[in-house]
């Protein structure tokens, strides 16, 4: 198994477009089929939290005064990603808010995003939905604390991301499961995933 980088943000809204701001993130870096280092922080957004976020998240106004800037706390979190592939639990909410806030420190992705929700949805379709508590129910997976915390949702989404890989390994005989094919299949619809293996097996062999 290739080493990847699983974060969660939760944040003050939807979308930094519209003035949102975190105020938590959690990074797991997973290597080998298990997780080996962690990072969490709270950070002080430098605006008042909803009432109704604060309800969800459980992080208040109160809890994040005395936290660390986001400024801060984002350049602690890109020197732990490094060059790690990327993942979250629905990415395209997490990479806008990693962007963003990477903008404001003059740092710059490299690395892709691969995205779990995404991924579940072409493995396991029969699923109730994909929100990441209903998977972790119906996969059996690892309960990892309160949802809609960072480091419990980036854990539990760690976890998911393992399950995914052996998943894969297993229905279609894969000897390990690289960053690329992730991007390959999560750009695919279901009925595309033979195509993208055979692809992959493909390209594999030609690297050989």
């Amino acid at each position: 198994m290739s080493i990847h980088a699983v974060i969660d943000f939760e944040t003050t809204g939807l979308s930094p477009a519209l003035g949102a701001r975190p105020t938590e993130v959690a990074i797991v870096i997973i290597d080998g089929g298990v997780i080996v280092d962690r990072f969490q922080s709270l950070m002080n957004p430098g605006v008042a939290i909803p009432r109704d976020i604060q309800a969800l998240t459980g992080i208040t106004n109160e809890m994040v005064r005395e936290a660390p800037t986001v400024e801060a706390v984002m350049r602690d979190a890109l020197r732990f990603v490094g060059s790690h592939p990327m993942v979250a639990h629905n990415a395209a909410f997490d990479s806008k808010f990693w962007d963003a806030e990477l903008g404001r420190i003059h740092g710059r992705r490299k690395q892709q995003f691969a995205c779990s929700m995404l991924l579940a949805r072409r493995l396991f379709p029969e699923a109730p939905n994909h929100k990441l508590a209903s998977l972790v129910r119906t996969l059996g997976l690892p309960a990892t604390g309160r949802f809609h915390r960072a480091l419990a949702d980036a854990e539990a989404a760690a976890h998911l991301l393992l399950h995914i890989q052996q998943e894969l390994q297993r229905r279609f005989r894969l000897s390990a499961v690289s960053h690329e094919l992730l991007l390959a299949l999560q750009a695919a619809n279901r009925a595309q995933l033979d195509a993208c293996i055979r692809r992959y097996r493909g390209s594999e062999k030609r690297a050989t």
